[in-house]
């Protein structure tokens, strides 16, 4: 099904009521073209309506937002999918919400954004979705904020740069949290202490497995991993320092495995590629004390009064649609780190460094991976009529997005290494 420029807009806003659909309209409002036809979407008329009055004031002069109110019954987002090129959906816990509006965009040939972390829910979404929406052209990347576009965008800059530079394929990446400096949504708590209700834990270890979002098998580690990463969750690495286990490095992982095997797997970043993420850690022994903490804590997400008493005291602290102030929103930062291998017979083979930082509100970050994806998919038709359609990642919309980050204000740059 060919897309066709003559739908009434160009991109609904689907949950803008949200702490991050706010923010998203935000920038939207602020930075992308004054011509843009769009609308805001949800379930209140009234609280759109107060949406659309706060965006104007950022800029009057602008077309504003249409309002389109809404249930998330399949029937209702079959008829808004059919009036949009695009669907940006910021409506969470997706695997609560958001099953529908993926269907109706991928039935309706409607491209699809959202920002979720929740690793069964995109395997869930990939198995049912994935051949229907290739087949009517539309473009469905979930995880394309925070979880995960920079660990892709980073894993794709550096596997291209050392192809374009060296010809050589990369043999691994690692990647590091170096600082993540932010404070949750109410929204984002919500959705991780309701994953281990919905989905049994078979359920998450298999949408966790290797490679189990690539279409193409990938390959198994060259080297084991050292013993304190085996037993500790602690390594060293050169220009990254001391890591240890990230919480969020499993959505990640999966995606940039998702990216290698819908690229070409062996013919892309290489037959013998391997992504692995961490954060940063003091020294050893606060890396050990992470990892187990972190290992605890999950473990004790699986125990149903443990995570009711989380639940409560999570609501007490924000409910959903809530999150930072602005003032403390400014405070905020992220930097991701990573150092690529090159895949050669060598002691000391060649290396690359990428970094991708941005220092503001990470769900106002959010708001901006979501809008200037957007931008790239409706401006860009040669790349949209390469990709196709189909359940896609952040990294298939390659150097325009990257293009389009940096003007944004976000740094994202990659070298190789001398030596």
């Amino acid at each position: 099904m060919a897309q066709s420029n003559s739908r009434k807009y160009d991109l609904i806003l689907l949950g803008a009521t949200g702490y991050t659909g706010r923010l998203c309209a935000e920038h939207i409002t602020k930075s992308l073209p004054t011509d843009l036809k769009w609308a805001v979407s949800g379930r209140s008329h009234e609280r759109l309506a107060a949406v659309v009055q706060e965006v104007k004031s950022h800029n009057p002069d602008r077309l504003q937002p249409a309002v389109e109110a809404t249930t998330l019954s399949l029937e209702d987002l079959r008829l808004l999918a059919q009036k949009t090129r695009l669907i940006l959906n910021t409506v969470g816990p997706y695997y609560r919400y958001s099953s529908p509006v993926v269907q109706a965009c991928a039935e309706n040939g409607t491209h699809y954004l959202d920002v979720t972390g929740e690793s069964p829910w995109v395997y869930e979404m990939v198995e049912k979705y994935h051949a229907v929406a290739k087949q009517n052209g539309a473009i469905i990347i979930p995880e394309i904020g925070l979880e995960s576009s920079p660990s892709d965008l980073l894993a794709w800059s550096l596997a291209t740069l050392l192809k374009e530079k060296l010809s050589l394929n990369t043999k691994e990446v690692v990647a590091s949290v170096h600082e993540m400096r932010s404070q949750p949504s109410g929204g984002s708590l919500a959705t991780i202490l309701g994953l281990s209700e919905h989905y049994s834990s078979r359920e998450i270890t298999r949408s966790l497995a290797p490679w189990a979002l690539s279409p193409i098998a990938g390959p198994k580690p060259s080297r084991q991993a050292p013993f304190s990463t085996r037993v500790f969750g602690v390594r060293q690495k050169p220009n990254l320092g001391t890591l240890t286990t990230a919480i969020t490095a499993g959505p990640n992982v999966a995606i940039v495995q998702r990216t290698w095997g819908l690229l070409g797997g062996p013919n892309s970043y290489g037959p013998n590629f391997q992504y692995h993420e961490y954060m940063r850690a003091k020294n050893w022994l606060a890396g050990a004390i992470i990892h187990f903490a972190t290992s605890l804590a999950l473990i004790a997400l699986a125990i149903p009064p443990v995570r009711w008493i989380l639940q409560y005291a999570a609501h007490s602290f924000y409910a959903p649609g809530q999150g930072a102030s602005r003032e403390d929103a400014d405070e905020e930062a992220f930097e991701l780190r990573a150092v690529a291998e090159a895949d050669e017979d060598s002691p000391n083979p060649r290396m690359a460094m990428a970094k991708f930082r941005y220092d503001g509100g990470i769900y106002y970050l959010t708001g901006v991976f979501l809008a200037e994806a957007a931008m790239v998919l409706l401006k860009d038709e040669e790349l949209t009529t390469k990709l196709r359609g189909g359940l896609l990642t952040p990294a298939m919309l390659g150097q325009p997005f990257i293009d389009r980050l940096r003007n944004a204000g976000i740094v994202l740059e990659s070298r190789i290494m001398p030596g």
